[in-house]
């Protein structure tokens, strides 16, 4: 979480950049994995100081649970379907949020947010910026935010003896979104979240509308990651089936192709972003937020 203390000055800048507060859209954000909502150092201080420079703004940093630590626990330990529908509460009981939202995601929070979206179309998220989130998916788990080494080392063998097991399934959070490419039918049948939210096991025409209703769904890829993998995943791609070494990108996905999504709508309506950003996950410069992420928060 360390590395998000780079990009917390620039998020400051959202004040000379937006106009007046009645004006403001208001921004809600979910943490990655490991972090919480208001940990003095991410996020907390993230929307301090967007509070702070945006006078009247409302940021809504979510939090799952009834204190910090909760909230990190449940980011490893709570059914990712549970979480969502409790994030689903908060927004409709948010008076702030009635005529709109803009959504950003780290991480894990990216594809937790989209999930919001197909499934929660009121409030309306009105752009979706997901950095560094894994859209199909991990095969992988290279690194591990958090303080404990025994907790990664345990999830890490977790997910390669069953990931797809109903109780790991519903018990821990990574393995929601643990793609095997190889196994590529158990992770259809047996994926309690991902599976479900990418359309894998049939057309969800509500999920599509939804989606589709986004101004804009950006994506922020690390060029240089070295926790997701695949790193393509960050902007919908991933393993080319069968296999654990080449990847395809969205647009060559069976996902894209047949329009499961809406997303081959959206790309060519112009309102999907791919943006990559040199850097390891979640590191990247308040020059390049500044210039190329603040626009999608105007």
């Amino acid at each position: 979480m360390a590395a998000l203390r780079t990009v917390v000055p620039v998020l400051a800048l959202l004040g000379l950049c937006l106009g007046p507060a009645a004006a403001v859209t208001p921004l809600v954000i979910w943490h990655g994995m490991g972090d919480s909502c208001c940990n003095p150092v991410s996020m907390g201080y993230i929307q301090k100081l967007v509070e702070k420079k945006i006078p009247g703004i409302h940021v809504l940093s979510l939090k799952i649970g009834s204190n910090l630590i909760q909230d990190m626990e449940n980011s490893f330990f709570m059914n990712v379907n549970d979480q969502v529908s409790e994030v689903c509460s908060q927004l409709a009981m948010d008076p702030h949020l009635k005529g709109g939202y803009n959504a950003m995601g780290f991480s894990q929070g990216g594809q937790f947010l989209r999930a919001v979206a197909q499934r929660c179309p009121s409030p309306p998220m009105l752009n979706l910026i997901s950095i560094g989130g894994q859209h199909q998916g991990v095969y992988g788990f290279p690194r591990c935010p958090g303080e404990s080494s025994h907790l990664c080392d345990w999830i890490r063998k977790t997910l390669d003896l069953g990931a797809y097991t109903k109780a790991v399934q519903e018990h821990l959070v990574q393995a929601e979104y643990w793609h095997d490419p190889l196994k590529e039918e158990d992770y259809r049948k047996n994926s309690i979240f991902l599976a479900d939210i990418n359309q894998e096991r049939g057309i969800n025409e509500t999920y599509k509308k939804n989606l589709m209703a986004l101004k804009k769904f950006v994506m922020v890829k690390f060029l240089n990651d070295t926790m997701v993998d695949p790193p393509i995943s960050e902007w919908f791609g991933f393993y080319k089936s069968g296999q654990a070494k080449e990847t395809i990108p969205l647009q060559e996905t069976s996902l894209y192709k047949e329009d499961r999504l809406g997303l081959q709508e959206m790309d060519k309506a112009g309102k999907l972003v791919f943006l990559g950003v040199q850097g390891d996950h979640l590191h990247f410069s308040e020059e390049w937020f500044d210039s190329t992420i603040l626009p999608f928060l105007q």
